[in-house]
């Protein structure tokens, strides 16, 4: 059984290095012949460099090496594209997720006869009180919003089965929402609970605003439900202008307000009815872009090299 480990790296050359050691450490244990598939997702540092020389001295080490920085679930995508295993984990590169825990998960996988095994995060050491409370509340508001289900507490770290990545790699679409994704496929699925941790070194690739933009991925490509609320506002500004124009008139003709002749309520009507046309126009925008983006045709990713995969 061949197990293929897929680590997107963008900027990690303070950590590479230590999460080569811990994957190789954690993989040499297990019966199982395995690959390290490393995604330099266009890193500035010397993450490159130092991935190639592992390479040289270790062939279960395969890099792809992207033209540019295509983000993190671009990353993800390429590994499972290229993988060759009968499973594959996909892991970050910071040690935030300790490599041990696949132990754990191959046994939760084979014991529960899985074809995913997602990992949960019962505790989040080394991240800032805020981030936390606005990812749980990312994850309650998604699941509010989404037509699927997705645990709170879930990231990309999980455990796959070959059935799970053909039918992921047969997907065609461009911008995705890995986790969605997954959860969205069905099949079999499994939690396995563990501690997160701090990260080892270095700064997190993921501040707010790309987290904002991920989390906008995943309302925008897994609900209708935004265009039903912008329909629904829509629909009560009509109410609430025919209930003011009947008040209007009504003041004018017995005489005991005066609406017509004041500022004040037009310029709150204007604002009013101005916001909910343009928070319509916004989320109509939002689905038409994510088409325009689709129906380009564009590559998800581009591979500047491959080292160490069989042509």
């Amino acid at each position: 059984m061949l197990i293929s480990i897929i680590i997107p790296c963008y900027n990690e050359e303070q950590v590479i290095a230590e999460t080569y050691k811990r994957l190789t450490d954690v993989m040499q244990n297990l019966p199982h012949k395995y690959e390290l598939i490393f995604v330099n997702d266009g890193s500035r540092d010397n993450t490159l460099a130092i991935l190639q020389n592992f390479s040289k001295k270790d062939q279960r080490v395969k890099v792809l090496s992207f033209s540019r920085n295509f983000g993190h679930q671009a990353a993800i995508t390429a590994g499972l594209n290229y993988c060759n295993g009968d499973y594959a984990v996909t892991i970050d590169g910071d040690l935030q997720d300790p490599p041990q825990v696949i132990l754990g998960m191959l046994e939760t996988m084979k014991a529960e006869n899985a074809n995913i095994v997602y990992a949960v995060r019962k505790k989040r050491d080394g991240e800032p009180r805020w981030r936390l409370i606005a990812i749980k509340l990312f994850y309650r508001i998604l699941n509010k919003l989404s037509d699927i289900h997705i645990p709170v507490d879930t990231g990309d770290f999980r455990l796959v089965d070959r059935k799970v990545i053909d039918q992921f790699n047969a997907l065609e679409e461009k911008n995705k929402y890995i986790r969605g994704l997954m959860y969205w496929m069905g099949f079999k699925q499994v939690p396995f609970y563990y501690d997160r941790e701090a990260r080892f070194a270095g700064e997190t690739k993921y501040p707010f605003g790309k987290l904002l933009k991920l989390a906008l991925t995943g309302i925008f490509y897994f609900s209708k439900k935004p265009l039903n609320i912008a329909t629904s506002l829509g629909f009560v500004s009509i109410v609430l202008g025919l209930c003011y124009v009947l008040w209007a008139l009504i003041s004018m003709i017995f005489g005991f307000g005066y609406a017509i002749s004041g500022w004040t309520s037009t310029i709150v009507l204007i604002v009013f009815f101005g916001g909910v046309q343009l928070l319509t126009i916004g989320v109509l925008g939002k689905y038409i872009g994510n088409l325009f983006d689709e129906v380009k045709g564009r590559p998800e990713y581009i591979v500047n090299e491959k080292i160490n995969f069989d042509e």
